[in-house]
């Protein structure tokens, strides 16, 4: 199993979460390319070169760079120009970088084919992923705030090559109350990445989504079958951990790193 981390969740500037990232032994880094250092605004072609052989000199890889923008995604027909623009800018970013696989979330897919995000987002999305697919990366969308079958839906209607997923179960469960084992065998032909993370579900409240998300281990995504799962489909990428929230994160990405490294030696991962 390939370990990686999103060194932002470190919380401490990003040359430093990526150091920890290394002293934890930890083989990959995620970074986040949309602000600060590596907004790619910021970085000169020698500035690439030089980040690229910083990571380098520490023996890590970059499994893949985070393009998410916030908002909703490009089913907003106000920013989503803007949003292509911004989008292809980490594509390039990546090339640079020699990364393959820039992740996103794309927004909230409707139900209905009629909505006006799904025809933005129908539009919008074979542009940014022609782009992607001719420079030899990846656009991954992130699961969650879908059922999986509603995101293959419209996967399926793009055919688009460069429109992929990155796969995080914790999201499937704490947004969507999707079973993450079974997506994994519903999206099984776009997962190129994944996130290791956990959570639970809680009761919504005055119509809106609740959840919590814990510390690897200690949620409702069944982490074995979800490995067996994700081996019986043949992928052999990163699990990136991402921790968003707790008091002591640090703690908690070396938690989830030994939690990893025991279930993946338990399902031959």
């Amino acid at each position: 199993m390939k370990i990686g981390v999103i060194p932002d969740c470190f919380r401490v500037p990003i040359k430093e979460g990526i150091r920890k990232a290394a002293e934890l032994e930890i083989e990959g880094i995620q970074p986040y390319a949309t602000h600060g250092e590596l907004d790619p605004k910021n970085l000169t072609k020698t500035g690439r070169q030089d980040f690229k052989n910083f990571v380098s000199s520490l023996g890590l890889t970059i499994s893949a760079l985070v393009g998410d923008f916030g908002g909703h995604g490009f089913a907003d027909a106000e920013t989503v120009e803007w949003r292509l623009e911004r989008t292809k800018q980490v594509i390039d970013l990546a090339v640079d970088l020699g990364v393959n696989i820039v992740t996103t979330h794309i927004g909230v897919v409707p139900e209905d084919e009629n909505d006006p995000a799904w025809k933005t987002m129908e539009e919008s999305l074979p542009e940014v992923g022609n782009y992607a697919s001719n420079k030899g990366v990846f656009l991954a969308t992130e699961t969650g705030p879908e059922p999986a079958t509603l995101l293959k839906k419209l996967l399926d209607k793009l055919s688009n090559p460069g429109i992929r997923v990155n796969y995080d179960p914790a999201n499937l469960v704490m947004v969507a109350g999707d079973d993450p084992v079974k997506g994994v065998y519903t999206l099984k032909d776009y997962i190129v990445h994944t996130h290791a993370k956990d959570g639970i579900k809680l009761p919504d409240e005055n119509g809106q989504k609740r959840w919590k998300e814990m510390p690897l281990g200690q949620g409702k995504v069944d982490w074995e079958n979800y490995l067996k799962a994700m081996k019986e489909i043949g992928y052999n990428g990163f699990f990136t951990i991402e921790r968003e929230v707790g008091e002591n994160p640090e703690v908690d990405i070396i938690l989830a790193r030994d939690f990893l490294r025991e279930i993946s030696k338990k399902v031959g991962i």
